[in-house]
């Protein structure tokens, strides 16, 4: 996902609504789902008089900490993160100058973009497509703060509490700032105190980032602005004050305090956007800057220890979900702040175990920040330095919003996923309207040959107006849809299932209008015809019009696999099921090259593409997919090609690929080559080289000396560090299926989802396991596989089981 912007194309955005009264059935399946949560009225929220404990060494374990502010010139790689699932902020944390670059995820230019471009592709521009951009930036001018005068600075990133916190001595006063994005409330708030007889006096400033002009209320205490986008998309954000000490008082468009010895600032902010393809994506009686004044003054009204426990209640109920310790770290790694460590870790290879599953939990933390009551997670995650994001943060489709979510499930965070699956419903109706409308131009060169068109599919880029950018992405549907089954399996919520069988079968009926019949002979000289996909291209990576890329078989045998299941399952259109399964046993899947001994990625033996290629499309069918299984279930010729080809894509790439790689050296079982391509993202950005930054985004150079954020490879690299813990499927779980020597010693992992409808507990000493629990959350049974160990277990829902000293 590293092409170079296309240039600005000409040809102007054309919103449509023709086909969205015949897609009814689907928008009616996205509205009982419930929808994408908007920007809305909160509800009032239960207060808790204290708030949750934590353990000392619960509290050390998940807490990153730095010795330094971020940079305002340098924020996404140094600004800490904090997130409420739809409004974000970066935070600098300098005692003289707060600054916080703010975020709504669906503060989108663009439109529906469903004008085709001359070769049949979309356009890809910032004001066709659009872009994802900033919100706001908030200011707290504390000009007595200087950070040359400060001493025992530290901040912190309280992973466990979703807390950012900056402590500093001055002048014998013991200065502390707490900073968190409350979800109850929807606002993010900033608490400032002291101990010693201190006070704050400064300057609170409110911005927007497109010209917008801001107003303040002398009466009220707040600033605010409120603007729209060309698109017609409302936006506004809302900030106040409040102080039990000291004066607060509005001065001109700013809000000025004096003498304070402490300072609640409550921000918070949002659009009109609503995911409803009729409506098109507008809720018009909704007007933000009127409902962010709301929220703030709401919010100021409870104690900053009030809104501090409500929302440590809220964020630890998510978080604390699922546990792991992966060994000690020494005292020694154990006295440094976080980026000292990063770079110890690199410079001196010695393995820091706890470390690496604070990798993990920060992973956890942004999918729970970033991914609860909004918009999915798109490139950028929730978070920006700027309006001009590479590949305008937006949801690439052929490998990058996939990997977002291949964490949730894993780790605990089902309920994160919601975020997706209702994005794909709200944009079903348009993506379906524009598949029937636009895919089969002539000007297309991934049109149906054969002239039919039914279901729907994406582009390789989707924004949040149901518009597609860049180029037709055939295969996209059948991946997004391997996602949203894999979440039945994990879940098994049947009615979950029911709401999203409109995507599937669209999906499916897509497939069956796009399949050709062709003949092949196999190695023995015996001819048979097979189904093949039609025109398309290995992504990002080969010829643009082969037939039969094993990217698409793999996709589209699966799509038809689950969706053969979901008919059973449901009791709905079996017959149509069956024969869809049918046309799955009819689809030709990839061979090994004879040349090379490798998967074919094409049908063909040559290797028609880059050797080292970033992505790892042809292997989809061993991760995520997994019909190739080195359990023996698989041809051996077939796992030892997939393996090959792996291993000649080689180790050293770069963030969400390195991160693909590992998950498929853990589903190798190869624990060494994935835990090295984990060490290999935990590496030290320098420059804007890849690897991790300051604040642990992922860096992932663009060009020399020049990086960006991209926030797949910290979910995807968490991922691959569950996947080496346990793999499973139904009716199999394997543990520590790649237990690399460096977590071998000793350690546990709580929570982890299981397909097939269970959660894992696993302990073990010494690479065995020594103890493990299934709970069911709807499975019924499954097969439990460790070392050389095999148990057949059977439960109901709710029940749970132990088993000990494994393997």
């Amino acid at each position: 996902m590293d092409i170079p912007h296309p240039p600005s194309p000409d040809g102007r955005q054309r919103p449509s609504r023709r086909g969205f009264l015949a897609l009814g059935a689907a928008a009616g399946a996205a509205t009982a789902l419930g929808g994408l949560p908007a920007f809305s009225a909160s509800a009032s929220s239960p207060r808790p008089t204290e708030s949750p404990s934590l353990s000392p060494a619960d509290a050390a374990r998940n807490q990153l900490w730095w010795q330094a502010p971020g940079s305002p010139g340098s924020m996404i790689e140094q600004g800490l993160p904090v997130g409420n699932g739809r409004l974000g902020a970066l935070a600098s944390n300098d005692p003289a100058a707060e600054l916080l670059l703010i975020t709504d995820a669906t503060l989108w230019t663009g439109g529906l973009n469903d004008t085709l471009q001359s070769d049949g592709q979309f356009p890809y521009g910032r004001d066709d497509f659009g872009s994802f951009t900033l919100l706001a930036e908030l200011t707290v001018a504390l000009p007595d703060h200087d950070l040359g005068r400060v001493h025992n600075y530290r901040r912190t990133l309280d992973l466990a509490q979703g807390l950012v916190t900056t402590s500093y001595d001055l002048s014998g006063v013991t200065y502390r700032r707490q900073i968190f994005a409350s979800r109850p409330d929807d606002a993010i708030v900033l608490y400032f105190s002291q101990r010693g007889g201190g006070a704050y006096t400064g300057t609170l400033s409110l911005a927007g980032t497109h010209g917008e002009s801001t107003s303040a209320s002398s009466a009220r205490c707040f600033a605010s602005f409120g603007a729209s986008f060309a698109n017609g998309l409302k936006y506004g954000a809302a900030v106040t004050a409040r102080s039990s000490t000291g004066t607060v008082r509005v001065r001109g468009t700013s809000i000025t305090f004096s003498g304070c010895q402490d300072l609640t600032v409550v921000v918070s902010g949002g659009t009109n956007y609503a995911p409803d393809a009729a409506a098109g994506f507008r809720n018009p009686s909704l007007e933000p800057e009127r409902l962010a004044r709301t929220k703030v003054l709401d919010a100021a009204g409870h104690s900053a220890t009030s809104l501090l426990r409500t929302h440590v209640a809220d964020f630890r109920a998510v978080f604390g979900q699922l546990g792991i310790d992966l060994g000690a770290s020494s005292a020694a790694q154990r006295e440094l702040d976080t980026w000292e460590r990063v770079r110890a870790r690199d410079r001196d290879n010695v393995p820091d175990p706890e470390l690496e599953a604070a990798y993990l939990q920060f992973g956890r933390y942004l999918m729970i920040s970033g991914s609860r009551g909004g918009l999915p997670l798109n490139l950028q995650g929730l978070w920006l330095d700027g309006n001009d994001p590479d590949w305008m943060g937006d949801y690439h489709t052929d490998i990058n919003i996939q990997m977002n979510y291949w964490l949730a499930d894993r780790a605990g965070l089902s309920d994160c996923f919601d975020a997706f699956a209702d994005y794909c419903l709200a944009q079903l109706p348009s993506w379906t309207d524009v598949t029937r409308r636009l895919f089969n131009s002539p000007a297309n060169r991934y049109r149906n040959s054969g002239g039919e068109i039914a279901g729907w599919t994406v582009a390789i880029s989707t924004n949040p107006y149901g518009g597609g950018g860049w180029w037709w992405h055939p295969a996209g549907n059948a991946w997004l849809c391997q996602n949203l089954f894999e979440h039945y399996e994990y879940t098994q919520d049947r009615a979950y299932l029911s709401k999203i069988y409109p995507l599937l079968k669209g999906a499916v009926e897509f497939w069956e209008a796009r399949l050709l019949t062709t003949t092949v002979t196999d190695a023995s000289g015996a001819s048979r015809e097979v189904l093949i996909a039609d025109s398309d291209w290995s992504p990002e990576h080969g010829p643009l019009d082969a037939k039969g890329i094993t990217y698409a078989q793999e996709l589209v045998w699966n799509l038809f696999d689950n969706y053969r299941a979901t008919t059973e399952t449901l009791g709905r259109d079996t017959g149509y099921g069956r024969t869809v399964d049918r046309l799955r046993e009819r689809l030709y899947l990839p061979v090994v090259s004879p040349k090379t001994g490798w998967l074919e990625e094409w049908m063909s033996p040559d290797n028609l593409g880059e050797t080292t290629h970033r992505h790892l499309s042809p292997l989809v069918g061993l991760f995520p997919g997994d019909r190739i299984r080195p359990d023996g279930s698989t041809p051996k010729e077939i796992v030892d090609g997939a393996t090959a080809l792996l291993d000649a894509r080689g180790m050293n790439s770069f963030g969400w690929a390195n991160a693909w790689r590992g998950l498929c050296w853990a589903r190798l079982k190869d624990a060494e080559k994935a835990y090295q391509l984990i060490v290999n993202n935990l590496k030290p950005s320098a420059n804007g080289g890849n690897g991790s930054a300051m604040n642990l985004f992922d860096i992932y150079e663009v060009e020399q000396g020049r990086g960006i954020f991209q926030i797949d490879a910290n979910f995807g690299t968490a991922a691959a560090i569950i996947e080496m813990l346990v793999y499973s499927r139904p009716g199999h779980v394997e543990l520590l299926p790649a237990l690399p020597a460096a977590w071998a010693a000793s350690g546990s992992v709580s929570g982890v989802g299981v397909r097939g409808g269970f959660v894992a507990d696993v302990s073990w000493k010494n690479g065995k396991v020594t103890r493990a629990t299934l709970k069911s959350v709807g499975g019924r049974g499954t097969t439990v596989v460790a070392g050389g160990t095999t148990r057949e277990i059977g439960l109901k829902p709710g029940e749970s089981v132990t088993l000990r000293n494994l393997g």
